[in-house]
């Protein structure tokens, strides 16, 4: 059973940064596919960034030059840099770990931005 872990939410004013890390954990195989996806109040899930095995990123119109997703050394571990914060970023942050046909989700990290 995979088991993703999420860290490094908080509050932080506008203008801030933070860094999100996860950890998939309990699969001896390299996820192909790991992102992030936030949620905000009354709002449907979207994703925000995502980065491949081989390292392709995608990234989410609204947050293209302020974050950039990244895999750590440690196998099946991913990172997202937020500089620039908004307002409008405020949600809470979920990792995503797809190991093949299986997607596995975290319990998520809230992350708040006050004006």
């Amino acid at each position: 059973q995979v088991h993703v872990v999420e860290s490094g939410g908080g509050l932080v004013q506008a203008g801030g940064s933070l860094r999100l890390s996860c950890a998939a954990s309990g699969s001896i195989f390299t996820s192909s596919r790991m992102g992030w996806y936030r949620q905000a109040p009354g709002k449907q899930r979207e994703l925000v960034a995502q980065i491949t095995s081989g390292g392709n990123t995608n990234y989410a119109d609204s947050v293209k030059g302020r974050f950039t997703i990244s895999r750590g050394n440690a196998k099946n571990t991913v990172y997202l840099q937020m500089n620039s914060l908004k307002p409008e970023d405020t949600a809470v942050y979920y990792c995503n770990a797809y190991f093949s046909p299986i997607s596995y989700w975290g319990q998520g990290t809230q992350v708040t931005v006050s004006s």
